[in-house]
């Protein structure tokens, strides 16, 4: 994923260890939420498994390029759901890591055919999430433009303790930032990261500096959120008119859980899809 939505929209070959990479989404039925999710963002789709497999898993495409998946449920689960994966350079490493810091292991580590390793962990508060080892899918190869994915969120009662969590296994760096009125969130930055996307889209730091992005925006790799619900990971997708698309989900099933709002240039709205999978969409409009 790409925290950069000022610069040019671009594809994506790979992503640094520490940084998330894919996103898919559990469904009861993941035939319909096909149907919803390529009626929503124009996804076409192409199913990646066997055709006697027990699962499904189909790749949402947009103009040739992977940009997230649908998915059967993970054992042992009966909601639907987002998923966020990051990117590491060795699943079984990254599963010991988060083992010793205080995380469970859902899904020790399997490998998917030819594409990568993964395991699905929870960390100490709960919120599910999987690592990705890749091989011949690097994850997500469109980030940013309408109809993709564009961040992750993590939303925790104890923000502390995910701070130290996720140090420890992804080496993510915690940053406060101040939005005003009281709120306060926190960026977790992976150091260096800002560099990789330099080398990808040269002036990015600088472009972020002109817009008065926080310091260390340009390294950051997702939000958290302090909430007293239980902890979860949430995605955001960008779109070009939020609106327009909140109404389009709205009369394709979706419950609209917070209505659009604006947050600085951002015009934001949550949803919720017909059978449950929470998430965001998000248009940045700079004035």
């Amino acid at each position: 994923m790409t925290q950069d939505q000022q610069a040019p929209l671009y594809t994506r070959q790979g992503y640094p260890p520490g940084v998330p990479c894919w996103i898919d989404t559990s469904q009861p039925d993941p035939s319909a939420a096909r149907r919803f999710y390529g009626g929503l963002f124009g996804w076409e789709f192409e199913d990646r498994m066997p055709p006697d497999a027990p699962s499904r898993y189909y790749i949402g495409r947009l103009d040739g390029h992977d940009v997230a998946a649908i998915a059967s449920q993970l054992q042992g689960r009966e909601d639907a759901v987002w998923n966020t994966y990051v990117a590491v350079a060795s699943a079984d490493e990254a599963v010991a890591r988060a083992r010793d810091a205080g995380g469970r292991v859902l899904m020790q580590p399997f490998d998917v055919q030819d594409a990568g390793r993964m395991a699905v962990l929870a960390d100490p508060g709960g919120a599910l999430f999987c690592v990705w080892q890749a091989a011949a899918h690097n994850g997500a190869e469109l980030v940013n433009a309408p109809g993709t994915w564009n961040w992750s969120d993590l939303y925790t009662p104890d923000v502390e303790r995910a701070k130290a969590f996720y140090a420890a296994v992804f080496g993510w760096e915690a940053r406060e930032v101040d939005f005003g009125g009281g709120i306060v969130g926190t960026m977790f930055t992976l150091p260096s990261y800002g560099d990789a996307l330099e080398a990808l889209d040269p002036g990015v730091r600088e472009r972020h500096a002109d817009a008065g992005a926080p310091e260390g925006f340009t390294d950051a790799v997702a939000w958290l959120m302090h909430d007293e619900r239980p902890a979860r990971w949430s995605v955001t997708f960008a779109v070009d008119d939020t609106d327009a698309t909140v109404s389009k989900a709205y009369h394709l099933g979706a419950e609209v859980i917070v209505p659009p709002y604006d947050a600085g240039p951002v015009r934001v709205a949550g949803l919720r899809d017909p059978q449950g999978a929470v998430f965001a969409v998000s248009r940045y409009a700079p004035e």
